[in-house]
């Protein structure tokens, strides 16, 4: 069982459950009696202004992280789809709150007008980004309208209230809304099915792709080949390509998908790979209870907010601690989430280039028939074992991720929103721990004492999440190190759009944010 805890960096403690199947997985317990706040409570002066876990930002970014898990469960891990929906409910609340400030300009909410100065009061402002975050998380995560509806209700606000009258803060939540999912409805996504040859599906893979190795037969092994996942009833199937056509999804601040696009990776036949399918097999050989750890949090398993989410959870531990007010919290999460999105469809367009191989058919190929120590799966522990049945630490229900290996996704989207974090902040510390439970989530019935992990810096927990994904056998280094770089590339042009964004100068440091 997963517990986020406390450090001494935090004004405020609180105790996260992450155990997947308890839903709070990267969510954080809170208050609540927090949560039944009403917009009219928060008519108070600026200086007593909602911080931390209690700004309206901060709630909504929560009720997100509830419907991706929810999300999560209902159509199994999707991490492209959910960057995307993240990315999206955020630019809309960006693009409401861009109205109440003196310089930020929106990205899609084009021809509004500011609202007049004498009325942007902060109550104003957190009915506008809730209406928007409302429409939004609706149009993204229909499924969960019950949810959002209860928490419009919570906070004292008509969930019925359609206006788009740009002289009242719903109609401009609305209209903030609208306008993002309209500009973003046929982006490539292929949200709707509406794709020609997509017959109604939503997200049907409408450019066919079919990998060169087929489920049973490796003809290349520089190339991707699918491996068989097992149902709950123990039966093998073949769960096909995460959308293969991601990479042709429009970023939303980047220009192309292929603008940072790495160098190839490693060959068959090159020193450097024959080296680094060996360290994928000795990490593994070698994994501590803290490695164990560090693999499953940041797999994240069933009920997981996936890469998008997990950062989003992370951003929130920095508002707890850095008490942020909503302003803040809206820019803040904006730029991460938008890292976010754009770094999954830069990874894709290396992924579908390349459509490179996985240490599971390597290690197979390279180590056939010799002997080697390897984790044996669930009940069974570190075992000998012939290379051709090597697998990684990972339940047989998601032996494998389901796509090409070269970027890894964790490295790029961890790197991105942990440089995004960084400039954000203006400060690499993190300071966050976690207690966990080694096992919890691959290896049950063989459990072992808790442990903590630390996180000091955003950019060592994204360089923990790069390697969690070679210690589990999922990637070699190769695909860790060029995502890592590629997501701090998205990060930094990113940022400076932000800052164009927000109206500041490129060279100034927003510290004050």
């Amino acid at each position: 069982m997963f517990y986020r805890k406390p450090t001494t960096m935090c004004p405020k403690s609180f105790f996260i459950p992450l155990l997947s199947i308890l839903f709070l997985g990267l969510m954080g317990c809170k208050d609540q009696s927090k949560e039944s706040n009403t917009i009219a409570d928060h008519q108070v002066a600026m200086a007593n202004e909602p911080r931390g876990e209690d700004n309206i930002a901060y709630q909504w970014a929560h009720v997100a992280l509830e419907a991706t898990a929810n999300d999560t469960d209902r159509f199994k891990p999707r991490p492209t789809v959910t960057s995307r929906y993240l990315g999206l409910i955020f630019t809309a609340m960006f693009d409401a709150w861009t109205r109440f400030d003196n310089k930020a300009q929106p990205v899609y909410l084009k021809n509004l007008e500011r609202f007049p100065e004498n009325e942007r009061s902060l109550k104003n402002k957190e009915i506008a980004v809730s209406y928007a975050a409302y429409r939004a998380l609706n149009e993204y995560y229909y499924s969960d309208s019950t949810l959002f509806k209860k928490k419009m209700i919570a906070l004292g606000l008509d969930p019925q209230n359609k206006s788009k009258d740009p002289g009242t803060p719903e109609g401009i939540g609305n209209l903030a809304a609208d306008m993002v999912i309209a500009a973003r409805k046929n982006d490539g996504a292929n949200q709707y099915g509406e794709v020609e040859g997509s017959n109604g599906q939503p997200y049907f893979d409408y450019t066919h792709y079919v990998p060169v190795n087929d489920i049973d037969k490796n003809i290349d092994l520089n190339r991707w080949q699918p491996k068989y996942f097992l149902d709950g009833k123990g039966n093998k199937y073949n769960p096909g390509c995460l959308t293969p056509y991601w990479q042709k999804v429009k970023p939303l601040l980047l220009e192309t998908a292929d603008q940072f696009r790495p160098g190839p990776p490693p060959m068959v036949g090159s020193e450097q790979l024959a080296l680094e399918v060996k360290e994928v097999i000795d990490l593994q050989a070698n994994l501590t209870p803290e490695n164990k750890a560090l693999v499953e949090f940041m797999r994240d398993g069933p009920k997981s907010v996936q890469q998008a989410g997990h950062w989003l959870k992370f951003a929130q531990d920095v508002s707890a601690r850095d008490n942020n007010t909503l302003d803040q919290d809206i820019k803040m999460y904006f730029l991460v989430e938008s890292v976010a999105m754009d770094a999954f469809i830069s990874c894709w367009d290396s992924k579908m280039y390349y459509d490179y191989t996985r240490p599971y058919a390597l290690v197979h190929d390279y180590y056939q028939d010799q002997v080697i120590k390897a984790w044996g799966g669930p009940d069974k522990g570190m075992v000998e074992m012939k290379g051709k049945d090597w697998r990684p630490y990972s339940p047989d229900a998601f032996l494998c991720p389901p796509f090409p290996s070269y970027v890894s996704g964790h490295s790029t989207v961890s790197a991105g929103c942990a440089e995004a974090l960084r400039l954000f902040t203006g400060d690499d510390h993190f300071g966050v721990e976690v207690e966990l439970v080694p096992g919890a989530l691959t290896e049950p019935n063989n459990l072992g004492d808790p442990v903590v992990l630390k996180f000091p810096t955003f950019t060592e927990t994204a360089e923990m999440a790069g390697i969690s994904r070679v210690m589990g056998g999922y990637h070699i280094q190769a695909d860790n190190v060029a995502g890592l770089e590629l997501g701090r590339q998205v990060a930094r042009y990113h940022y400076k759009k932000y800052l164009q964004l927000i109206g500041e100068d490129e060279g100034k440091k927003t510290m004050d944010q």
